[in-house]
């Protein structure tokens, strides 16, 4: 499966978390595009084109739970490039500190916008130990082993979610 796999990390968690999901996608096979969204355009990271099988999204939140403007930028240039994908598996770090109604809100952001019909993935701070591991482990799992059941067949995973 072609996999893209794009992050934004402020001080690099978000970033480690997307290795971690690289890997475990790297090891069962899969093809991946790699995008740090901070550094990197989709134009220079896909010159031959942006389709994949599946959209993986990573970001770390600002002001109140919103989506990084680097982030937003990406968003942006994958729809004018392919328009909505239907297969988007978003995840996020964040800090429960600034408030659980902030927690990870660019992930739900983003997995709102896309109406993504994956579970997200939310890491607090950074990804450490063993849990961490198994967590992003078995959440990567998943996502890959539904990612080729029909769309119009899988329920939305995270729907109570989607509503403030």
């Amino acid at each position: 499966m072609r996999i893209l796999l794009a992050h934004t990390s402020l001080s690099g968690n978000t970033r480690d978390v997307a290795r971690a999901i690289h890997a475990r996608c790297e090891a069962l096979g899969h093809a991946i595009t790699w995008i740090d969204a901070d550094i990197q355009t989709l134009a220079k990271a896909c010159p031959e084109g942006a389709e994949h099988d599946l959209y993986v999204l990573g970001s770390w939140s600002i002001n109140a739970g919103r989506t990084p403007p680097e982030m937003k930028r990406f968003i942006e240039d994958l729809v004018a490039a392919v328009g909505k994908p239907e297969r988007v598996a978003v995840f996020g770090t964040g800090e429960t500190q600034w408030g659980e109604e902030y927690y990870c809100g660019a992930a739900r952001r983003i997995a709102a916008f896309f109406a993504s019909p994956y579970q997200r993935l939310e890491i607090e701070q950074m990804p450490h130990g063993e849990r961490d591991a198994a967590n992003i482990q078995r959440w990567t799992d998943h996502i890959l082993g539904i990612a080729d059941t029909p769309i119009e067949t899988t329920p939305h995973a995270d729907a109570p979610r989607l509503h403030p």
